[in-house]
């Protein structure tokens, strides 16, 4: 077969099963509720006086005199657009639409009409896998480009790095949708394919979780340890030292060390287990990387008579530690970790998924 066949014949299949995707009200659905979303964000905005809801204007603390309308409008994005729209409600009706692509092929007769033609298994496989990823970045290119009009015209501002949502978000949708393919080859059930995806899904939720509260376990007996230690730097440059104080901090950082270092074993373990696993979390923050910076913090001070204390969270019969301080830290350490270390990890075990999907299609019989 030439390599124009070739072509064609790819083509073939990517435009029905697009079809089939648009024949389903969903797709059409899933496309008018972005296109409501986008207008949501354009209807709010921000002045002088506060939040404003097309004419109506609302009294807030937040206003221009606080953060720019480039900011308000690009946070906006993130939160409403991205983390609560594509990352979830979105992503959540693309699975449905699409669960059903490899089940009805498979029993709806179809796929004996396409396996008695010129044409291999595993690139059958592939076309209607990629057809699935095709509906999605549709979606997501139309939202996306609504509200980079809206960041434009409304808040002055036009940013490229807008864009970055439609490989991102994508990316993140094809690490669900490769197990939804796998489980619909191995049952030919949409529901059970659907089902069992959210349950894959709420697992990669937990083990992130797990693997951040960990890291915040972590992180607290180290800003304990810290702080017990410049509290004994004080006492010691005082003329007359409090030993009891400095004994007593002495002790508080030995038992801070050992929790810490328990607490760095299972999270090490926690994060070995996520490594091998997709990145959902991570990945959409990517593109927040990009959109905003954290805010500046203020220094934790001294408490007692080393200092003023500083409202925090308590850790154990320790000193207790600025809640602000530990969310920055644990951020920022999270917000270190590499790109190629998110998506590479990730992808590779999508491929692992698909692989396998691949192979059970290639050798059943139908």
């Amino acid at each position: 077969m030439t390599p124009r066949a070739i072509i064609i014949q790819t083509w073939a299949i990517l435009a029905e099963a697009y079809r089939e995707l648009a024949n389903r009200k969903l797709f059409w659905i899933t496309l008018a509720i972005s296109a409501f979303v986008a207008l949501a964000v354009a209807a709010v905005g921000i002045n002088a006086n506060g939040i404003t809801i097309l004419h109506w204007e609302l009294d807030a603390p937040l206003t221009t005199a606080t953060m720019s309308r480039e900011s308000f409008y690009k946070n906006l994005f993130v939160t409403l657009g991205v983390q609560i729209w594509l990352a979830w409600a979105a992503t959540i009706l693309a699975l449905i639409s699409t669960a059903s692509i490899f089940p009805d092929f498979l029993s709806g007769g179809a796929v004996d009409l396409w396996l008695s033609k010129p044409i291999s298994r595993l690139r059958l496989f592939l076309t209607k896998y990629a057809a699935g990823l095709l509906f999605v970045t549709l979606q997501v290119s139309v939202f996306t480009v609504a509200c980079f009009l809206v960041l434009g015209l409304r808040g002055g501002v036009w940013v490229p790095w807008i864009f970055l949502a439609i490989p991102l978000v994508v990316c993140f949708f094809s690490y669900l949708f490769a197990f939804c393919v796998l489980f619909a080859v191995l049952t030919r059930s949409t529901i059970a394919a659907l089902l069992l995806t959210m349950l894959v899904w709420f697992g990669l939720f937990l083990v992130n979780s797990a693997e951040a509260s960990l890291l915040t376990l972590a992180t607290m007996p180290s800003m304990q340890m810290e702080a017990a230690q410049k509290r004994i730097e004080v006492q010691r440059s005082r003329p007359a030292p409090n030993e009891s104080r400095i004994e007593q901090l002495e002790s508080q950082i030995e038992t801070a060390r050992a929790s810490r270092d328990r607490m760095l074993w299972w999270h090490a373990w926690a994060l070995r287990v996520k490594t091998v696993l997709p990145k959902t979390d991570e990945t959409i923050d990517l593109l927040e990387r990009r959109m905003t910076e954290l805010a500046a913090l203020p220094r934790t001070e001294l408490s007692d008579d080393e200092g003023p204390r500083v409202e925090g969270v308590p850790i154990g019969t320790g000193e207790p530690v600025s809640a602000d301080e530990l969310e920055r830290r644990v951020e920022e350490s999270r917000r270190s970790r590499p790109v190629w270390w998110i998506l590479g990890t990730s992808l590779l075990f999508e491929i692992g998924v698909v692989g396998l999907a691949a192979l059970i299609f290639s050798r059943r019989d139908f």
